[in-house]
């Protein structure tokens, strides 16, 4: 099995734990670290955005990534949110059976 973290962010820390909650309820991530606030900038509509975000970062399998991102689209107050896989090339064991024991089979 091979590990990731998927990043997102949401506007409010409700909102953030709002996903965290449904993510974990759903089985698709094992560890979710709520981080913030932060401030992003960025380029939205050819206009330049300043905002107050939560940046959660998702501790899951990289065969749960399809499904991850189908239910953050779909719960996400966002138009287009940030989905962001990154793979973890190095992971202590324990921690990786953690991960698959926590997250459900597919």
């Amino acid at each position: 099995m091979s590990a990731s973290i998927v990043i997102t962010t949401a506007p409010t820390l409700e909102s953030a734990n709002a996903l965290a909650s449904l993510i974990l309820n759903h089985q698709l991530g094992a560890c979710i670290q709520v981080i913030g606030p932060i401030q992003s900038h960025y380029i939205w509509k050819d206009t330049y955005e300043k905002s107050t975000e939560y940046q959660l970062q998702i501790k899951t399998l990289v065969t749960h990534y399809k499904a991850l991102e189908a239910l953050i689209t779909e719960n996400h107050p966002y138009d287009c949110p940030e989905i962001i896989q990154i793979p973890i090339t190095t992971v202590n064991i324990p921690y990786l059976n953690w991960i698959t024991q926590s997250t459900k089979s597919i």
